[in-house]
């Protein structure tokens, strides 16, 4: 595996890596450019881990040595020939437009997503997050779901991408291991979860809610959470088409959670 050092922060061999701001790097780096960046070395082993493949490394020189047993990994494999870009603090600041302090970054190609159908086969617990557009709370869902049971999660057409740089580093590379993909059209496909034996539940405020607590003592054998974006909730639709909806019962004068955290609330409530 080759071990380039870079000099010049404009060298266009890692144009994949160039000022990646959250805004630049999500025009650069959406699905259709089949490219993502996996920021830390926790995160870049655990996509490995998963089969996804990398296109190139870029780290300093500092972090080759932890790593070095992943580079010999990669390296003995059919694609021995991805570069090892290598640079010194300030070169990399300048090139990708933040500080580099996890370690290393690595260009990975985007598999293919799966059939809803696929995702879910054999799937007890699943989640929809509905046009969840921050980041960060896409990510920590994903963490609550590995942690607390969760088989899949689904995400509809408008909400962000798992594979952006700040999901999957929030999502500490669970993002990796729970099994995703995206549910279209929307709110249609709650149709094809029904079919398939799913009961879904709007997580939601509507007068005729029922709460957490009574869908906890008698759960459904499948059960599919709907969780909405963090200002307005889940949409009408969503809510009309679903099951059921559902509250968490909240005291102190709070009426909702922060969705991350409603996520883990009815994760760990339903789990089995």
């Amino acid at each position: 595996m080759p071990i380039v050092r870079l000099e010049n922060p404009d060298d266009e061999r890692v144009a994949d890596y160039t000022r990646l701001t959250d805004v630049v790097l999500r025009s650069k780096h959406e699905p259709s450019k089949g490219l993502y960046i996996a920021e830390s070395s926790t995160v870049i082993r655990r996509a490995i881990a998963a089969g996804h493949r990398p296109r190139s490394f870029l780290m300093a020189p500092r972090w080759l040595e932890s790593l070095q047993d992943l580079l010999e990994e990669v390296g003995a494999g059919e694609h021995g020939d991805i570069p090892v870009y290598v640079a010194d603090e300030q070169i990399l600041s300048e090139l990708t437009g933040f500080h580099l302090h996890r370690g290393a970054l690595a260009a990975m190609h985007r598999p293919a997503l799966a059939p809803v159908s696929e995702v879910v086969a054999g799937a007890r617990r699943v989640v929809i997050l509905e046009d969840i557009v921050d980041h960060t709370n896409v990510g920590a869902a994903f963490r609550s779901a590995a942690a607390l049971g969760v088989d899949a999660v689904l995400v509809t057409p408008r909400c962000g991408d798992p594979l952006y740089r700040r999901s999957v580093r929030v999502s500490m590379g669970t993002v990796f291991q729970v099994p995703w993909t995206r549910i279209d059209p929307w709110p249609g496909g709650l149709e094809e979860l029904r079919a398939l034996g799913f009961a879904t539940a709007a997580l939601a405020l509507t007068e005729d809610a029922v709460t957490l607590d009574d869908v906890a003592s008698d759960p459904p054998q499948r059960l599919a959470w709907v969780l909405g974006t963090e200002g307005d909730g889940l949409t009408r639709g969503a809510v009309e088409a679903a099951d059921m909806v559902v509250r968490i019962p909240m005291a102190g004068g709070v009426d909702s959670l922060n969705v991350a955290a409603a996520a883990a609330v009815a994760f760990w409530a339903t789990k089995v």
